[in-house]
């Protein structure tokens, strides 16, 4: 069930990175139906865009919904500017399907930058059915490796690659991915969230490891309800849409090529958003 929250407040603000911030915001009606795996469509202003945001955590009891936003963009940036106390105009979720999360064996999830964010629900749900499960966290540098805590408390194992090496394993995450296969890690099935190349790097991994693979497709979605046609994809020959058949989908069925060349459809466009509002902000 789908619902848009008439006040969203924000309860808690909390800077990981430079770029990344954490809100906790109070959304009983969204928090009610949450799942691991989906997601909300929020705006800040009457003018503003709808962007899709993952769910990094949410609590039934308390009504809350926590997410994570990188700034990438102009409306990014208007929501990390979003102080605690203020509201959200608009917030809607829970959207997109719950990840199907298995009830048995060893699962590897691998977060990527702001992916991190994504994988903490997923880790929870399958340590609250007993699974074991190990985390694979990537960043360029050690100060941008987010919620490693939150992590550690719910899975066996997290490791950490940054591409600086100034943190655990140096280089990607698809490197480590090979080393602990190869160690004998026993892994049943692996989860990614991340940047597009980081996933595709993924599934070529896991399919030379013959390791079953999903991986969220929320970087091509735009509106988030499947209307705009932005996130567009092939799956297995068939065409789907990553807000309203997704996020998640089997890593070896996705066309990345056409994915790859969806999400580079709007680059020119982000970039010069962007340099308006600078503009405006100069002026």
């Amino acid at each position: 069930m789908t619902t848009i929250e008439t006040t969203a407040t924000i309860l808690e603000k909390r800077k990981l990175t430079d770029v990344t911030t954490l809100f906790v915001i109070a959304a009983p009606l969204v928090a009610r139906n949450a799942a691991p795996g989906q997601f909300v469509i929020l705006r800040v202003s009457e003018t503003g865009e709808r962007v899709p945001i993952s769910i990094t955590d949410f609590d039934h009891a308390a009504g809350t919904v926590t997410i994570v936003v990188q700034v990438a963009g102009r409306t990014s940036g208007l929501v990390c500017a979003l102080e605690e106390g203020d509201e959200i105009l608009d917030f809607a979720g829970p959207l997109g399907h719950p990840v199907d999360l298995p009830v048995e064996g060893h699962v590897v999830l691998i977060g990527g930058g702001f992916g991190v964010g994504a994988i903490f629900p997923l880790a929870r749900e399958l340590h609250e059915r007993g699974v074991r499960v190990t985390a694979i966290l990537g960043a360029r540098t050690r100060e941008l490796v987010i919620l490693r805590d939150l992590l550690e408390a719910v899975c066996d194992s997290v490791e950490v690659c940054t591409d600086d090496g100034s943190l655990g394993h140096h280089g990607l995450v698809t490197g480590r991915l090979d080393e602990l296969v190869a160690s004998g890690a026993g892994y049943s099935c692996c989860f990614a969230v991340g940047p597009m190349p980081m996933m595709r790097a993924v599934a070529e991994t896991a399919r030379r490891w013959n390791l079953p693979a999903t991986v969220s497709l929320d970087p091509v979605m735009i509106d988030g309800t499947g209307m705009c046609g932005g996130c567009r994809v092939t799956i297995d020959g068939v065409t789907r849409f990553a807000c309203i058949d997704g996020p998640f989908f089997d890593a070896q069925a996705i066309d990345f090529d056409e994915v790859a060349n969806r999400k580079a459809m709007y680059a020119v466009d982000e970039r010069t958003s962007c340099e308006l509002a600078a503009t405006r902000v100069a002026g």
